[in-house]
């Protein structure tokens, strides 16, 4: 089972509906879901510390972490460290590639900034672009999407 989590906006749940390849329109997530399989999660949980709580709990029942942020997003929005509350192997996932003003650099550097480690992937849930290298990394390690 695989757990987005990313602030607000990041297209946690477009990613999430790309890789099920379901077609569903994204829309905000209120609360913590499960769907098809996965958990998504709200932004306002990165993004508040007294939801941290609710996140560590959570993670534990995923077998994988994406930490999603948005490419267009240069403001820090994920605290120095964040991954050390989480106890799942954490991946790096940049969306938002085909967007003007995307800059992987910057976003690349602030999923380190969160203490995550390489690999990262760079998506779009719109076009497509970088989903079979992620996809193909999950079920490598026995995800089922």
């Amino acid at each position: 089972m695989i757990m987005v989590v990313g602030p607000i906006g990041t297209g946690k749940t477009s990613l999430l509906n790309a890789l099920q390849q379901n077609g569903q329109k994204a829309v905000k997530t209120q609360s913590i879901s499960y769907v098809n399989g996965s958990i998504d999660t709200p932004g306002e949980y990165v993004q508040m510390p007294r939801f941290y709580s609710s996140l560590t709990v959570t993670a534990a029942e995923a077998k994988i972490v994406l930490v999603v942020q948005d490419a267009t997003d240069t403001k820090v929005s994920l605290p120095p460290g964040f991954i050390s509350l989480l106890i799942r192997p954490v991946v790096g996932v940049i969306t938002k590639i085909d967007l003007p003003g995307a800059n992987r650099e910057k976003a690349k550097a602030l999923l380190k900034q969160a203490g995550i480690k390489e690999p990262y992937f760079y998506v779009s849930a719109h076009t497509g672009a970088g989903l079979p290298e992620l996809i193909a990394y999950l079920r490598e390690r026995g995800e089922k999407l």
